[in-house]
């Protein structure tokens, strides 16, 4: 009679059958916290993560425990501090603020308006820096807030510079920004991407929440790659764009020196 092999050993690399692993359940907790969900109760921390409550309150209350989740004095969840020093270390981001912070706060002092540093993450611009007064026209933006491509001065710049494929998408209308952003009007927007590439800043005015205007740079890295976008905005009839656009020029050319970009300022190859 053949012996009995017993269970057949677990196939390496493959998701166990009970479901996601840990990490991944733990990672949708996280992501369940936006813009618009900074204080969630643990149902909706389970809804919007789409985990069972019993195991959305175990995963929470570790989470809580190492510093990632904290209990709001209200009741539910928030964002813990240890996120924020965890994600601080990024290194695309560090280096690059290091390097900006000294130009961004020179642009700050002569405008007394908001100075913007961005990055490209997947399909947004992300907001790494912010510099602001109080006096400044209202903005909706903050410090890691993902920023739409097409609605934004610094995120129409990183679009420019882009892969062709994001570009494409964001013509057909296939990326998401805000709700209440109207869809890109795709000969106009190729039109405005190509400028951008010709003159090397990008110009954009909005007139939500506050009429403005931006006016955004690139900024190089040492590999000659469009790395950020830094930008001014100021309220729309201020300042005209041409005389705010020479400080942008020089800021995001010192940035750009500061990385080590071969040669500060000269557009590099471009997609699309």
């Amino acid at each position: 009679m053949d012996e009995d092999p017993g269970p057949a050993p677990a196939a390496r690399g493959k998701r166990p059958p009970q479901g996601d692993p840990v990490v991944d359940r733990a990672l949708a907790l996280l992501a369940a916290f936006d813009d618009g969900h900074r204080r969630l109760t643990l149902s909706d921390l389970a809804r919007r993560a789409g985990t069972p409550l019993s195991t959305t309150r175990r995963l929470a209350e570790r989470l809580v425990a190492w510093g990632a989740l904290e209990r709001a004095a209200e009741g539910g969840y928030v964002v813990g501090l240890r996120l924020w020093e965890v994600g601080s270390l990024a290194p695309r981001a560090l280096g690059l603020r290091e390097v900006a912070m000294p130009f961004m706060d020179d642009l700050y002092e002569a405008t007394r308006q908001h100075v913007l540093l961005a990055v490209l993450d997947g399909d947004a611009a992300l907001l790494v820096e912010r510099r602001s007064s109080r006096a400044a026209v209202p903005v909706q933006y903050r410090v890691g807030d993902r920023l739409p491509l097409h609605m934004t001065g610094v995120g129409r710049l990183l679009l420019a510079h882009a892969p062709a494929d994001l570009q494409e998408r964001v013509l057909r209308g296939e990326v998401g920004g805000r709700s209440d952003d109207p869809p890109p009007q795709p000969t106009a927007l190729r039109r405005e991407l190509a400028e951008i590439r010709r003159s090397g800043v990008g110009v954009i005015n909005r007139r939500r929440p506050a009429p403005v205007v931006s006016v955004a740079a690139p900024v190089w890295d040492a590999a000659g790659r469009v790395a950020a976008a830094l930008s001014i905005v100021v309220p729309a009839g201020g300042a005209s764009p041409r005389t705010i656009e020479p400080a942008v020029r020089a800021a995001a050319r010192a940035v750009s020196r500061g990385l080590g970009a071969p040669a500060a300022g000269r557009p590099g190859p471009s997609a699309g």
